[in-house]
């Protein structure tokens, strides 16, 4: 359904805008009647598919961001940035500064002076190895109390930890913030990430030639094989989320974006057979030495403060959205 945009403010500004949730992003923006901007680095790969299928009004790289801003200010509705280096497996941290804390705080800043809504992802990596729970409280104590597991999670961390501290202390910031704290998102558009894409769509490939799909072991024996447990989230409900905070301007905060349950990864598998009509055929490997020590078995996102300020649209249960995701996308696009 197309929404309203207000004419003197109807460019949305998506950075990241050609990666896996931006994409999504900037396709739903502008079917709602946005004129979409994306900035993102498209390179010699295949990330310039997930925005070829969109009417988007411009593209420009990411450098151009805050100049872009400066000028174009007065006809922006709000700034989506979903622009980050996502690979939790990055070590460069100078270049997890660059690209994720700087470019972050210098939008919350310009967006500030600006009077500009942002929207921003931080992620379920700040959460650690869960011990501190998944509560996304914006208090001091606790956000200082978390303690991520590699730079990705400590950037996305540090940048919630800074805007807390600006708004609890009185200084500038954009007339709304949100920073949303993504768990394990699948779905279309995620082809291109390498390792970093979601087990649904590393698994397909052998489901759907009938071969065995393989899992971790566990290495905890509180959990079986396979039942390593994660909040998967389909990411058109992602979507959903930032477009009701578009709509919802008086809405601030830091949120998760999980659906608040828990389902193991042979769930996940056997949802990938059932999506495919076969029976599931499923073989366990040791976990990698260098994970075993570090490695999270369980995540699952309090949704009760998204719930709390209005956000009422039932999240996708894991066996729909992986059905939608296999028969509408990998099944036609053989898992691009």
């Amino acid at each position: 359904m197309t929404r309203s945009v207000a004419l003197s403010r109807d460019l949305l500004l998506v950075t990241g805008g050609a990666g896996f949730i931006g994409s999504n992003i900037a396709r739903a923006a502008a079917e709602d009647g946005y004129r979409v901007v994306v900035a993102d680095w498209l390179e010699d790969g295949p990330k310039w598919r997930n925005i070829s299928d969109i009417a988007l009004h411009d593209v420009i790289r990411p450098e151009t961001v805050n100049a872009f801003v400066e000028k174009e200010g007065g006809r922006l509705a709000a700034v989506v940035h979903m622009g980050a280096i996502s690979a939790t497996t990055e070590r460069d941290a100078d270049k997890i500064v660059a690209r994720n804390i700087r470019s972050t705080l210098d939008l919350w800043e310009l967006c500030a002076r600006k009077a500009l809504g942002l929207v921003f992802a931080s992620s379920a990596a700040t959460y650690g190895d869960g011990t501190s729970g998944f509560v996304d409280s914006e208090e001091a104590a606790d956000l200082g109390a978390l303690a991520p597991l590699n730079p990705y999670g400590w950037s996305k961390l540090f940048v919630d930890r800074r805007i807390m501290a600006d708004v609890a202390e009185g200084r500038p910031r954009p007339p709304q913030f949100a920073g949303l704290r993504f768990f394990n998102v699948y779905g279309p558009g995620e082809g291109h990430k390498g390792d970093m894409r979601s087990v649904v769509h590393k698994i397909y490939p052998a489901a759907a030639a009938g071969e065995d799909v393989t899992l971790f072991k566990s290495h905890d024996p509180r959990y079986e094989d396979g039942g390593q447990l994660r909040d998967f989230v389909h990411v058109g409900d992602c979507v959903e989320v930032v477009r009701w905070l578009l709509e919802s301007p008086d809405v601030s905060g830091i949120f998760n974006v999980g659906t608040g349950e828990a389902r193991s990864f042979a769930d996940l598998a056997r949802a990938v057979f059932s999506a495919l009509g076969e029976e599931p055929r499923i073989a366990y490997v040791d976990m990698p030495e260098s994970l075993q020590k570090a490695y999270q078995y369980f995540t699952q996102a309090d949704v009760s403060k998204l719930r709390a300020a209005g956000f009422t649209r039932p999240f996708t249960s894991l066996e729909d959205g992986v059905a939608s995701y296999v028969n509408g996308h990998l099944k036609p696009r053989n898992a691009a």
